[in-house]
């Protein structure tokens, strides 16, 4: 199963940018999703996730106040508004499914995942 990752481009400090993960309806409507980043030379890291229902989110500490989670189960998106963009947010951003209704920061309770979408900010 394949998750959708779109919305990455080429941006200026201090913009906003949105991604958007879309997937089958039975991938993740009942999951858990998270968004996580590698910048070249970089090991992976967790960035943000939602429960299954859109109510509860966590945030890394490096965009929180930053960044949105979100998601329309209608359209069964998960949604990641980035605002006030900085060059250390230059990565490839991957969504992901949890194997539960939570999202977690380990990587290894993930068991569907996007292509990944790029995102480079240039200062």
């Amino acid at each position: 199963v394949q998750l959708q990752a779109s919305g990455g481009g080429l941006v200026q400090a201090g913009d906003s940018l949105r991604l958007s993960c879309a997937a089958p309806k039975r991938t993740f409507s009942n999951n858990g999703v998270g968004w996580f980043r590698q910048a070249p030379g970089k090991e992976p890291e967790f960035v943000a996730g939602i429960n299954w229902s859109g109510t509860s989110t966590v945030y890394s500490d490096s965009v929180k106040g930053r960044f949105t989670i979100s998601r329309d189960r209608a359209k069964n998106t998960v949604y990641l508004q980035m605002s006030s963009l900085k060059p250390e947010d230059t990565a490839v951003y991957y969504c992901a499914s949890s194997r539960t209704a939570y999202s977690s920061t380990n990587r290894s309770q993930y068991n569907y995942w996007g292509q990944g979408t790029l995102v480079t900010v240039s200062s």
